[in-house]
């Protein structure tokens, strides 16, 4: 039977190859959402290349039948005037660890602003809003939801680039693998972890007050979510606490087609009642560092000891970058546009309010004000595609097959060197593990261990609520949003992704094995199979 995605051409948008990123975004954007995301994206990204002196200038983005296809532009080396100009700051980039300044500027002025307007925004109850005031409210969360991909990206390159200067030097150096490379990153990055001190209070608090699932038993999860909050006990002050934590961020995903975690009630009660086994998480196991260490030579161990130090405190700006900025922003335009949909379906210009998601801003706006719209037929048509369009059916490449990477060889060597990082980083980020033939199913080992456990196969972060405590999440690739469900799961496995994966990084710091970038878990593993996860070879078994 032929699919729905296989329905449409797909055309390359322009000149060159065209990359589809399943790793970021598996599943078509909205068109809204692309229209926020377009140019901050390149804009952010842009600016950060030129800052540390890459000869990489950004990727520029298309929509191909709602997939995001990525072209990469470099700097033109005709441009003699902006080629020796980047020379100039990646040597200063390399002589003033320039990584640090930005690491600063996070702290100091963008982290602190991005949740002050995020904050701000999300304390508005748009149901109360009448036309011309929510019309001014969803321009502004849509206004507000770029500039949280613009932030998110000027800060890509220092928080890839001292991971990849480690990696490739130690890697150099020593040998070994990746994962045995990245391990003695955990802990560098507490914000992967979720909400985990908010977790562990309720945690606390429910013992205290002897509670647990079977006080609540027949009850909705909203309903008993709903009580625990209104409680003027430590426990309620503790729920609430946690629920305002998380806020209306996305529970996965990049798109405002995905969840905030607020509604998925069975996975956030679900979390609730694991957090009575919650332990405060430890940093990085000394066992690890003294591995890698130990297999560098001597003349280059206190090289070692720099980078990985440099490595490790930048590490949290990878996922800070995205929790504080585009994941929020991005929660609080959804919750507009649904507030948009609810008046449109009352009005009878749309059949449900999730339609609203796949109708433009121009589109929304003119429809509030009483105006033209798409007819109600096409607007649910766009929603059915966004929903039933597979990435098995989508080229991952348009236009002209991809070229090598250009050789290093000739440049000055600090143009190499942060090259070199940059490229390394991107490679774990992005590189699947080789595939193999049948069905086999191995991916890169990212965090070491065995568990065996329930296959969850989870498509869209909407079905979070179908997780159960100990089921092992198996999906296509994940943001750093989705670490709102690690406290019920017992193993990850991901089709997408490298070592370097947000799926990565919260594992690692979480400490349950996790294998990336299989390429057909989700094909070959059934929902409710028996599986085993060697979080230390990359081999997922369906028992």
């Amino acid at each position: 039977m032929t699919s729905i995605a296989t329905r449409r051409p797909y055309v390359s948008p322009g000149p060159g190859t065209w990359e589809q990123d399943s790793t970021h975004v598996p599943r078509p954007m909205t068109s809204l959402m692309f229209e926020a995301f377009r140019e901050p994206f390149s804009k952010g990204f842009r600016e950060g290349t030129a800052r540390y002196g890459l000869l990489f200038s950004h990727l520029e983005p298309a929509q191909v039948n709602n997939f995001v296809y990525y072209r990469k532009a470099g700097v033109d080396p005709e441009n003699h005037e902006e080629v020796g100009r980047r020379f100039d700051a990646a040597r200063n980039a390399l002589e003033s660890k320039l990584w640090f300044e930005d690491l600063e500027r996070w702290d100091t002025e963008y982290k602190p602003d991005s949740i002050h307007r995020n904050r701000k925004l999300e304390a508005v109850a748009v149901e109360h809003l009448d036309t011309q005031p929510f019309i001014e409210h969803l321009i502004a969360a849509r206004d507000n939801a770029a500039e949280m991909v613009y932030r998110h990206h000027i800060f890509t390159i220092p928080a890839v680039i001292p991971t990849g200067r480690y990696l490739a030097s130690a890697a150099e150096w020593t040998g070994l693998a990746a994962d045995l490379l990245l391990a003695p990153l955990k802990g560098s990055s507490p914000v992967s972890l979720g909400a985990h001190d908010e977790l562990l209070e309720v945690g606390a608090a429910l013992a205290e007050a002897q509670i647990g699932p079977n006080d609540f038993s027949g009850s909705a999860a909203a309903a008993t979510l709903a009580a625990l909050k209104q409680r003027q006990d430590r426990l309620g002050a503790a729920v609430r606490a946690y629920l305002y934590a998380i806020g209306m961020r996305l529970a996965g995903g990049y798109d405002i087609a995905d969840p905030c975690a607020v509604e998925l009630p069975e996975m956030l009660l679900g979390s609730i009642w694991a957090s009575k086994d919650a332990t405060k998480r430890a940093g990085s196991e000394d066992v690890a560092v003294t591995r890698v260490r130990d297999a560098v030579p001597g003349q280059h161990r206190e090289q070692f000891d720099e980078l990985l130090a440099t490595a490790r405190r930048m590490n949290r700006l990878r996922d800070e970058r995205g929790i504080y900025n585009d994941t929020w922003g991005t929660g609080i335009l959804r919750h507009a546009v649904l507030e948009s949909g609810r008046r449109l379906s009352a009005a009878g210009d749309i059949d449900t309010a999730e339609n609203a998601l796949d109708l433009t801003l121009d589109e929304q706006v003119a429809m509030l004000r009483g105006g033209q719209g798409p007819a109600k037929s096409e607007a649910s048509e766009r929603t059915a595609w966004r929903r039933t369009a597979s990435l098995a059916d989508v080229p991952p490449i348009l236009g002209e097959p991809a070229a090598p990477p250009p050789p290093l060889d000739g440049l000055p060597p600090d143009v190499r060197e942060m090259m070199r990082a940059f490229g390394t980083a991107l490679g774990e980020l992005f590189a699947p593990a080789p595939e193999m033939p049948g069905a086999t199913i191995v991916g890169k080992p990212v965090s070491p261990g065995i568990y065996i456990g329930t296959a969850r196969i989870v498509h869209h972060p909407e079905e979070f609520d179908r997780l159960r405590q100990g089921d092992v999440l198996v999906t296509a690739s994940t943001s750093p949003a989705f670490n709102v469900v690690l406290p019920l799961l017992g193993a990850i496995v991901t089709d997408r992704g490298g070592q370097l994966s947000h799926a990565a990084i919260v594992a690692r710091e979480y400490g349950i094995p996790a294998v990336v970038g299989t390429l057909k878990a989700t094909l070959l593993i059934k929902d409710g199979d028996r599986v085993r996860v060697d979080g230390s070879t990359g081999r997922v078994e369906v028992l």
